[in-house]
């Protein structure tokens, strides 16, 4: 089986039993050259052509797909002065949010005020929403603040609606409450409790949102619902940021986050909903702090830059990408 990031032949041209030649198998990247297996088509399979069209694949997948490697991802960021990585100020364009209503989960700390913060600041109607509010949340301001929204909990999801309601549809619906156990799991030290915690809050919370919101019809034509997941979700990465495993819930939530997010993208997608993934980066927030000793090796920023660089991103969402996942720190995609 191909890899997910490269083009490549599968196996050569063979003769079958007729000596007809049959044509070589081909995967490819969703956006790349996709060819099947075909009896009408006949494919020459020499070392050149082989060659080229490994050569196709590499250059399409480093064009596409970010660097699992933290570590090494920000050198090269570095090396390459990548603007967009190291300096979003200079690419940041948040204009289409602009005087659009958007709801962001989980808005009272972290990444979310800061996400908050941000979208009151380049001219959204912003709405909150939270268990509890804080003083930081109260002190913005914003459009509208709905407390007792618990993500895990159905019964809230009326209260939410009824809330909403008042103030009509949303055009961008941003599921950022999350929950991040602290210790690090291993084999001798799982806690199933918290994991099911995990699972809950991080991949069937937002689902519980956006299906509320959308079945009350408060979801605006063209809206946008963008999942903030996290790269740990990537399950073809785990080779390389979890090479000895670890932290069980933590990456098992954020990869059936994954999966909710791509299985709503499909079926929204004849509605004219968009529906993203995005890694919001590595941020210096409490929810990190257990990794504040590889923060300035591995790139992490403050909140509010990393605020900037997920707005940037949600900003660009667009039907024809709908369903992709999307690191913010580089605008580059995560393979699955």
């Amino acid at each position: 089986v191909a890899s997910q990031n490269l083009l490549s032949v599968q196996r050569p041209a063979s003769r079958t039993s007729r000596g007809q030649e049959q044509p070589l198998l081909v995967v490819a990247p969703q956006n790349g050259l996709s060819l099947t297996r075909n009896r009408s088509l006949s494919l020459r399979t020499s070392r050149s052509h082989r060659a080229s069209i490994t050569k196709m694949g590499a250059k399409a997948s480093s064009e596409r797909y970010t660097s699992a490697d933290q570590p090494a991802r920000f050198a090269e960021h570095k090396r390459s002065n990548n603007v967009r990585a190291l300096d979003i100020d200079k690419v940041y364009d948040p204009s289409s949010l602009k005087d659009k209503r958007v709801l962001v989960t989980g808005a009272n700390r972290g990444i979310g005020l800061a996400l908050v913060k941000e979208l009151k600041s380049i001219g959204a109607v912003v709405i909150g929403t939270c268990r509890s509010s804080s003083k930081d949340l109260d002190d913005l301001d914003i459009a509208q603040i709905i407390t007792g929204v618990d993500v895990t909990d159905t019964s809230c999801m009326p209260a939410l609606v009824e809330a909403l309601k008042t103030t009509g549809p949303v055009d961008v619906v941003v599921n950022n409450a999350g929950y991040f156990y602290e210790p690090v799991e291993t084999i001798e030290t799982l806690n199933f409790e918290e994991e099911m915690k995990m699972i809950d809050i991080c991949a069937v919370g937002p689902l519980r949102v956006s299906a509320a919101i959308y079945n009350a019809g408060l979801v605006a034509p063209e809206g946008r619902i963008a999942m903030i997941t996290s790269q740990g979700g990537s399950i073809s990465w785990r080779d390389v940021q979890n090479p000895t495993g670890e932290d069980y819930g933590h990456h098992m939530s954020k990869a059936a986050a994954n999966m909710m997010g791509k299985l709503l993208s499909q079926e929204l997608k004849s509605k004219g909903i968009t529906v993203t993934m995005l890694h919001p980066g590595f941020n210096k927030t409490d929810m990190t702090k257990k990794y504040e000793h590889i923060w300035e090796i591995e790139g992490a920023v403050d909140v509010s830059v990393g605020a900037k660089r997920t707005v940037h991103e949600i900003a660009k969402m667009r039907l024809e990408d709908t369903g992709k996942f999307i690191n913010c720190e580089d605008g580059l995609e995560i393979p699955w």
